[in-house]
C-alpha cells in the first residue's frame, strides 16, 4: 500500500471539514456557476465524491485513517439518538408496506443477481470465474452477499462458513467497496431528481409527505433561539446515549456470543446477534425513540436534527474516503460481475417500485439498507428529509436479520452458477 502525503487524522479531518465547508457555502449561492452546478449534481453527493478524489489522488487514505471508525461509532449513534428524537411512530407506521415490499425487493435481486451475473460473465470470460476448493470465486462473491444483505456481521459470517483465500480476500472487499459506493453515489444523484422519478414512478407519496408536513409544523411550533445550555444538555443526550448503547452493545454482544453456541457459530443464522454495532444501532435508535415520548422532543425547536444532520455529513465525508477510483479498473473481470450484479438488484427495485406505484424515497432506502447497511440507509434517508431518517434505520436492522440466511441462499445459488 503506497503511504498517502497526508497521515495525521487531525489535518485529514480539517481537510473534510473544509470540503464540507466549501460545498455547503458554494451550494447555497442562488445565482451563477454553482447554482447551475448543483442544480446537476447534489451536494450530499459532492460531499461523497471530494473525499474520493483526495483519496484517489493519494492525498489521504481511509486504510490508515480512524475517521471513518470515529464517525461511524460516535456521530452516527448520536445522530440517531438526535434525529430520532421527534419521531412521530403513529405517521411512520402510516408509510405502510411499500417501504418493507422494497427492502424485500432488494433483498432479492442481490440474492439472484449474484448467480445470474455469474453466469453472464463466464460465457466471456469463464477463468474470471472458476476457481477451485478455497479459492473459487463464488466463495468469496458469497461474502459480498452478505455485506449486500446484511453488512459486516454477515460478511464476516460468509467468510467464517465458505473460507475463501485469505490472500485474495482483499480483492472481494474492493468490489464490496467500489460498487457500493458508485452505487451510493447514483442514489444520491437521484435524490436531486425525486419529483420526477415519483412522476415517472406514478407514486403516491402522500403517507410521505404528511410525515413531513407533521414534523415541520411541530419543529416551527417549538422553533426558539438555542442557547448553550441548550446545545449542552443536547450532547448530554446525544453522547450518554451514545456511551449507554455502547456499554450495553458490548455487553450483549459478548454475553450472547459466550452463552449461546447459535450465535458465537458465525455459520449460524443467529451469528449477527454478536455484533456489538448491530446492537450500537438498535439501542441508540431505542433512546432516541424513548426520548420522543418525553420533553426531550422539544428540542428539535433548538436544532437537535440540524446537529445530528451535521454527524451524518461527516460520515458521508468518511465513506467517501474509502472510494479510491483509481482501484476501478484493477480487476476489471470481478469489477464487471459487481456492476452486472448491482444493476440486477437496481432494475428489480426500478420494476417492482413501477408496479406498486411505491416512491422513490422507498427504492433509495430499501435498497441502501441492503447494500449499504446501517451506516448509509440514514445518511439516504435524511436526505429526503430528517424525519425519515427512523426509516432508513428500521429497515437496515430488518437487513442484519436477513443478512446471513439471504447470503446462504446467494453463494448456494452462485456455487451452482459457476460449475454450469
Amino acid at each position: 500500500m503506497d503511504q498517502p502525503l497526508i497521515v495525521n487524522d487531525t489535518v485529514v479531518f480539517g481537510l473534510l471539514a473544509l470540503a464540507l465547508g466549501f460545498i455547503f457555502y458554494t451550494s447555497s449561492l442562488k445565482s451563477g456557476f454553482w447554482q447551475k452546478f448543483y442544480s446537476f449534481v447534489p451536494a450530499v453527493l459532492m460531499c461523497y465524491l471530494l473525499p474520493a478524489l483526495m483519496a484517489s489522488s493519494g492525498l489521504i487514505s481511509d486504510e490508515i485513517s480512524n475517521l471513518y471508525f470515529m464517525a461511524s461509532r460516535y456521530l452516527l449513534p448520536a445522530a440517531l439518538v438526535l434525529m430520532t428524537l421527534s419521531i412521530d411512530l403513529k405517521a411512520i407506521s402510516n408509510l405502510g408496506s411499500k417501504a418493507l415490499i422494497m427492502f424485500l425487493t432488494g433483498s432479492f435481486g442481490i440474492i439472484i443477481g449474484g448467480p445470474i451475473a455469474i453466469l453472464l460473465v463466464s460465457i466471456f470470460s469463464p477463468e474470471t470465474v472458476g476457481g477451485s476448493d478455497f479459492d473459487a470465486v463464488w466463495r468469496g462473491l458469497a461474502t459480498i452477499a452478505g455485506s449486500w444483505i446484511g453488512g459486516g456481521a454477515n460478511q464476516a459470517a460468509m467468510l467464517e462458513i465458505f473460507k475463501y483465500n485469505p490472500e485474495k480476500y482483499g480483492g472481494m472487499v474492493l468490489i464490496d467497496i467500489v460498487v457500493a459506493n458508485i452505487w451510493m453515489a447514483i442514489i444520491l444523484l437521484g435524490v436531486g431528481k425525486t419529483n420526477k422519478i415519483d412522476k415517472w414512478l406514478k407514486a403516491d407519496t402522500s403517507a410521505i409527505e404528511t410525515l413531513k408536513i407533521k414534523v415541520t409544523e411541530f419543529t416551527k411550533k417549538i422553533t426558539r433561539v438555542p442557547t448553550l445550555k441548550d446545545y449542552m444538555i443536547m450532547l448530554c443526550l446525544a453522547f450518554s446515549a451514545v456511551g449507554i448503547s455502547h456499554f450495553f452493545g458490548d455487553y450483549i454482544s459478548n454475553y450472547l456470543t459466550t452463552s449461546f453456541e447459535a450465535v458465537s457459530d458465525k455459520k449460524s443464522f443467529l451469528s449477527f446477534l454478536g455484533s456489538s454495532f448491530f446492537w450500537m444501532v438498535v439501542l441508540s435508535t431505542c433512546a432516541g425513540i424513548i426520548m420522543s415520548f418525553t420533553k426531550a422532543k422539544n428540542y428539535e425547536g433548538a436544532g437537535a436534527s440540524k446537529i445530528g444532520g451535521m454527524f451524518i455529513y461527516i460520515l458521508v465525508a468518511t465513506i467517501g474516503m474509502k472510494m479510491d477510483l483509481g482501484k476501478v479498473l484493477e480487476n476489471p473481470g470481478l469489477i464487471a460481475i459487481g456492476f452486472i450484479w448491482i444493476s440486477i438488484h437496481a432494475l428489480l427495485l426500478i420494476i417492482v417500485a413501477k408496479l406498486i406505484k411505491a416512491p422513490y424515497f422507498f427504492l433509495a432506502v430499501g435498497s441502501q439498507a441492503n447494500v449499504g447497511g446501517a451506516a448509509s440507509a440514514p445518511v439516504v434517508a435524511a436526505e429526503f428529509h430528517p424525519s425519515l431518517t427512523s426509516v432508513g434505520v428500521l429497515l437496515a436492522v430488518l437487513g442484519y436479520v436477513v443478512g446471513t440466511a439471504g447470503a446462504l441462499l446467494c453463494a448456494y445459488l452462485m456455487e451452482v452458477a459457476s460449475t454450469l
